[in-house]
This record gives structure tokens, C-alpha cells and sequence, in this order.
């Protein structure tokens, strides 16, 4: 679980079709192998790593390459850092899985950013709602037909990858899981929902 507040810009060093290596710092000063930092919002975990000369490496499937933007990386690419929240931190942005919902499009950089996506995800947007876009927390301004748009203070921009992020490009956008809870639970509660007078306690049949 993350939080959406990017802890280190790193750079890609090199990807294939079955991993990726970043350089980093911060993220890898207490790192271990198995521990899970997100990538522009993408929950990848570490499988090899030097401290000291400042990488670590991820493998990546390819359902992650084809469900996220992690595909449009190459040598170079600045990229999102965030290691895992711990109970003790404070939740500056919102709780943020590292899972992917959709890749969205830049229509307008930030700081007046707006971006396009499939707009069957678009219901779980809502104004002021929160929504992560490349492992960034932000809020949205305006929900709209087929995307959203979000002011980005100077701050977020000058420390994440939004800064370097033009029109056209790709980004890895993650909507409120809360939402996607509610919209289950609704639904099976209108559907088809069982007899009331079969369920025990907590909804456990009988």
C-alpha cells in the first residue's frame, strides 16, 4: 500500500521484455530483496539491488506491460519512486494499491493538467475526489466525459515526472479503490441478492 507522495525521481537504466533497472537512492536505503516499490504507480518488486552503486532491478509480466504504461519506458526515462507506506507514517496523499485501473492520454500538461481516459473508468471519478496518475496523488478539479482535469501545484511538478511529461504521452492512472468497493457491493445487492433469512452473522449462510 502506498500513498501517492513520490519519495525520489529515478531513471531508467535499462528494460527488456521481462525486467526493468532503475537508478535510485532514497528508496533503496533501507531495501531488501522481496520489498515492493512502485514505478509511475505500478507495485513492482525488488530482485536484485546495490545500495551502494545506487540500482535495483524489477521483473516485470507481461500482463504489467500490457496493462500499464511501463512498456513506453526506455534508458533515460525519469520515473516515479514510492516505497511502501508503514503504519507509523503520516498518509499525506491517499491510499494508493500500486495496481493500475487504465493508461491514460495527456491532452494538456500540468500545470493545468488534463488527461483522457477509457471513459468506462471515468464513474469513478468525482470533483475533489482523489486519483493517482503515474503513482502521484493528486485531486481532481473536473470530472469530465472522458477523463479529468487537476491543478498541479509547482512543487508536484517540479519533483515528479510531470515536469518532463508532454501532450500525447501516457500515464498510469489508479481511481479510488473505495469506489470500485462501493460499486461491487451495490450491484450485488440490486442483482440478485440472497435471502436475507439465509445468512447467519456477517452474512455468512446458514
Amino acid at each position: 500500500m502506498f500513498t501517492g507522495i513520490v519519495e525520489e525521481l529515478g531513471e531508467v537504466i535499462e528494460r527488456s521484455d521481462r525486467h526493468v533497472t532503475v537508478r535510485a537512492r532514497t528508496v533503496l536505503s533501507d531495501a531488501t530483496l522481496g520489498d515492493s516499490i512502485a514505478v509511475n504507480g505500478c507495485c513492482l518488486t525488488v530482485v536484485d539491488f546495490d545500495a551502494d552503486a545506487g540500482w535495483w532491478r524489477a521483473d516485470v509480466t507481461q500482463e504489467s506491460f500490457d496493462r500499464t504504461s511501463l512498456g513506453d519506458l526506455e534508458p533515460g526515462s525519469p520515473v516515479n519512486l514510492e516505497r511502501p507506506v508503514r503504519l507509523a507514517d503520516r498518509l499525506g496523499g491517499h491510499l494508493v494499491q500500486g495496481h493500475v485501473d487504465a493508461v491514460g492520454e495527456i491532452v494538456e500538461p500540468a500545470p493545468d493538467l488534463r488527461v483522457r481516459m477509457d471513459e468506462a473508468m471515468t464513474r469513478y471519478v468525482v470533483e475533489k475526489g482523489s486519483i493517482t496518475v503515474d503513482g502521484i496523488s493528486l485531486t481532481v478539479v473536473e470530472a469530465l466525459d472522458d477523463g479529468f482535469t487537476v491543478a498541479v501545484i509547482p512543487h508536484t511538478e517540479a519533483v515528479t515526472t510531470l515536469a518532463t511529461k508532454g501532450a500525447g504521452e501516457r500515464v498510469n492512472i489508479e481511481v479510488d479503490v473505495t469506489a470500485k468497493y462501493i460499486e461491487k457491493l451495490i450491484g450485488w445487492h440490486t442483482e440478485s441478492p440472497p435471502d436475507r433469512a439465509e445468512l447467519g452473522p456477517l452474512g455468512a449462510r446458514t
